[in-house]
């Protein structure tokens, strides 16, 4: 799976195009010091719980397997606007709230029936709200957002849709997405024709 298919594959799971496209930028995304990411190792744990949900370990790795909290926090730090980063901060907020408010509990604390239930109802609600707001995945012909200064407050999707954007992009570039869940092949190399067999898995370049 190149660059181009992941964020085919990330608009089409969430609805909306790709929010923090510096992070294409980058070949290998930088070592950052978490201290300059302004998150702490709780909150990585934290993002590392919730992208468990969203990509559990079966008999391929998981999303706690690929560490994407680590990632999430700097790509926030590092790639997302100032409108984006308080969404997806005070979303963070709101998501803890609603699960003690649901469960009686921190989310930490849920079984993982009552996660997924909870994302999941998440996920509803951002579908709904981005259509309403008219952000959808086509950057060009709809998104709100489209070519707009850095300056500019911009019209943010749905927190729960900056989540799992983070979680996919996140997983699906790491080391342990691309070699153990996707096919792997460095590029450049020589040609191959290389036989495709129905279940094989899709190749990460």
């Amino acid at each position: 799976m190149n660059r181009r298919d992941l964020l085919k594959f990330i608009t089409a799971a969430t609805g909306v195009a790709f929010v923090g496209g510096k992070a294409l930028a980058y070949e290998n995304l930088p070592v950052v010091p978490l201290s300059d990411t302004g998150f702490s190792k709780e909150d990585v744990a934290f993002f590392n719980e919730l992208g468990e949900v969203i990509i559990p370990r079966t008999d391929t790795p998981g999303a706690k397997d690929a560490d994407v909290g680590s990632c999430m926090a700097v790509l926030v730090a590092d790639c997302y606007h100032p409108t984006m980063q308080k969404t997806f901060k005070d979303g963070l907020v709101t998501l803890k709230k609603r699960a003690e408010k649901e469960y009686g509990k921190d989310f930490l604390l849920l079984s993982a029936e009552q996660k997924m239930e909870l994302l999941s109802a998440l996920d509803e609600e951002a579908k709904a709200y981005n259509a309403k707001k008219g952000i959808y995945g086509d950057v060009a012909m709809s998104n709100p957002n489209a070519g707009a200064p850095w300056d500019e407050e911009l019209v943010a999707p749905h927190y729960f849709s900056l989540i799992k954007q983070l979680v996919l992009f996140s997983f699906f570039t790491s080391q342990v997405g691309a070699t153990k869940v996707l096919r792997y092949v460095a590029i450049p190399t020589k040609y191959e024709d290389i036989p495709y067999k129905k279940g094989d898995r899709a190749w990460a370049t």
